[in-house]
């Protein structure tokens, strides 16, 4: 198993979940099947090598799912992007809007620095706004986004009109 289609054969899809008219895209059928996981985490790494990251950005959970193994992959250190009261040293914050609400992601201030060129990593690229949150992190640390890499974007949602227009994004499967 070595290409996109047989990764999207894994991706289980649920109707009306978490509410009515929502197709959900269901990853966990593809982290249970181990040539899949392991062709999702080969075909990121030869995706984004070219970007010459330093260093994986993950966001909190399931971008730690992905991004640890290529770090792993391509030899590269991880850098955790959390929730808010998660990391124990002094951190950047940014907020950012929900459809219903607000949330916030946290990164330790001493994480990156100017030099640094992390690679962004996430299983969903949507409507943009985790992706653009962990961005503004990024830049408050002086470090340069050396780009994106997503398993699924959701290309219907416009999430990339919300990331920095001069940053490579990639991604395995669009829908």
């Amino acid at each position: 198993m070595k290409s996109t289609a047989d990764i999207r054969n894994l991706i289980r899809e649920i109707p009306d979940f978490p509410k009515p008219g929502i197709l959900f895209r269901d990853i966990t059928t593809l982290l249970q099947n181990a040539d899949g996981l392991k062709a999702s985490i080969d075909l990121m790494a030869e995706q984004v090598v070219a970007h010459q990251p330093d260093c994986i950005v993950g966001i909190e959970s399931r971008g730690f799912i992905f991004g640890m193994p290529l770090a792993y992959q391509l030899g590269l250190s991880f850098v955790p992007v959390r929730k808010p009261g998660k990391l124990p040293a002094a951190v950047h914050q940014v907020s950012y809007d929900l459809e219903y609400g607000q949330d916030s992601l946290e990164v330790h201030q001493d994480a990156l620095s100017i030099g640094h060129r992390p690679l962004i990593v996430d299983d969903l690229l949507a409507t943009g706004g985790t992706a653009a949150a962990a961005a503004q992190l990024v830049q408050k640390t002086g470090a340069t986004i050396a780009g994106f890499s997503f398993v699924i974007e959701l290309s219907d949602l416009n999430g990339r009109k919300k990331l920095p227009d001069d940053v490579p994004v990639t991604t395995l499967l669009s829908y």
